[in-house]
């Protein structure tokens, strides 16, 4: 293979590769607000199942439990100003102390304005990607917080059967 035609599949990979990460997160409605404290629970809802639509996923539902949890690691990291799953307490733990006793996973981000570009933010991740879009989990919880200097952090946290994860 030549080196042109090497550079012609690098970069027609590239631009598809671009194309299909440009189309994941559909138009959000007209009436959604920028501020995330404006934020409604069926628009958070409607926003994530609509990416995972999008992205070819079924739908979630939302689950208080997991919002708990999440608003905790969300003030934890607003508190701390640093981003991590783990600043003195596991996700596992923040989950139980929630009332939450299914498989869980986490999505955790900072800086972000608004939920979808949070969400954008998750999706050019693979590993946060594969959480916001497996079928194994069923529910979610989301939460953000802010710094005393008006930095977002923000947290999701999707939930489902153990089951799920057991490979027959």
């Amino acid at each position: 293979m030549s080196i042109l035609s090497r550079r012609a599949v690098l970069f027609l990979g590239s631009a598809s590769l671009l194309s299909a990460c440009a189309s994941t997160i559909p138009p959000l409605p007209a009436k959604m607000s920028d501020r995330p404290e404006d934020l409604t629970r069926e628009q958070i809802v409607s926003t994530i199942n609509a990416v995972r639509r999008a992205n070819g996923a079924g739908p979630w539902t939302y689950n208080p439990a997991l919002e708990t949890a999440a608003r905790a690691q969300a003030r934890l990291m607003a508190g701390k100003d640093t981003l991590s799953h783990n600043l003195g307490t596991t996700l596992r733990q923040r989950v139980t102390e929630a009332g939450y006793v299914l498989a869980v996973g986490e999505n955790v981000a900072k800086g972000y304005k608004t939920l979808p570009a949070a969400i954008e933010g998750w999706l050019g991740s693979q590993g946060h990607r594969n959480t916001l879009l497996s079928n194994r989990f069923t529910e979610f919880g989301l939460a953000f917080a802010r710094t005393n200097s008006g930095k977002l952090y923000w947290a999701l946290i999707a939930g489902g059967p153990f089951e799920a994860w057991v490979q027959a």
